[in-house]
């Protein structure tokens, strides 16, 4: 987990692409917005999939370098992966490739969202609507933090991690990468979630998960195995 920054949030330059488009760039897209920059392309490697905006163009991941090589000022346009999970890992490597392609990773927080001042936040992460996190929470790259969130302090998440919609992590709890707690889950103090695991909807966690699981239900169980990525 490299590369933290403290002061770069909502800081873009004028134009955005975003690489994925569905849900989660339709979500961000206001944000980008908001903060006055433009949303000028969106990629997805979904065949025939429906434009999410009717007025930016839509194109399949593999036009993205015959459009790159057309960019006079690519330097200047910045780039927000759109992707959830159970896709961390999938999120990480696009943010890796437009990166090394010369774009600007953007980090962004909705304005309603309540982030300390001493919380740590890696570049690509992705802050949503009435989402907090707490003192001295360091998250990692290319996180998604979702709606009504909560990150409480000293917790530690790794790379490609997803919190989801109104879910709670305690304070001091360490998430290893690619993770996801899903929607309404809640994780008590001092765990761990090991890499590439799933915490269920609605779970509440009480001991540490292993890498590489899904656990489910109240207390949450393990329910299967997940295959390891490599």
């Amino acid at each position: 987990m490299k590369k933290i920054i403290k002061n770069k949030i909502n800081k873009f330059p004028k134009e955005v692409i975003l690489w994925g488009g569905t849900g989660q760039a339709k979500v961000v897209r206001p944000i980008i917005e908001h903060y006055g920059s433009k949303v000028v392309a969106v990629f997805d490697h979904t065949p025939k999939l429906k434009p999410p905006f009717k007025e930016v163009p839509l194109f399949h991941e593999s036009e993205f370098p015959e459009w790159l090589s057309k960019q006079t000022n690519k330097q200047n346009i910045g780039f927000c992966v759109t992707i959830g999970n159970p896709r961390g890992n999938i999120r990480l490597k696009i943010h890796e490739m437009l990166k090394n392609s010369g774009l600007m990773p953007v980090t962004l927080s909705h304005p309603s969202a309540i982030i300390a001042k001493n919380a740590q936040i890696g570049e690509g992460t992705q802050i949503l609507a009435g989402a907090i996190i707490q003192p001295e929470a360091v998250l990692g790259k290319s996180c998604i933090i979702n709606t009504k969130a909560s990150v409480d302090h000293e917790c530690i998440l790794e790379d490609g991690v997803e919190i989801a919609p109104g879910a709670t992590l305690c304070g001091s709890i360490k998430v290893g990468k690619y993770s996801w707690v899903a929607s309404g889950a809640t994780v008590l103090p001092w765990l761990t979630i090991g890499e590439n695991s799933i915490v269920g909807a609605g779970a509440i966690v009480v001991n540490d998960v292993p890498a590489n699981q899904v656990v489910v239900g109240i207390p949450a169980r393990k329910l299967r195995d997940i295959e390891p990525i490599k």
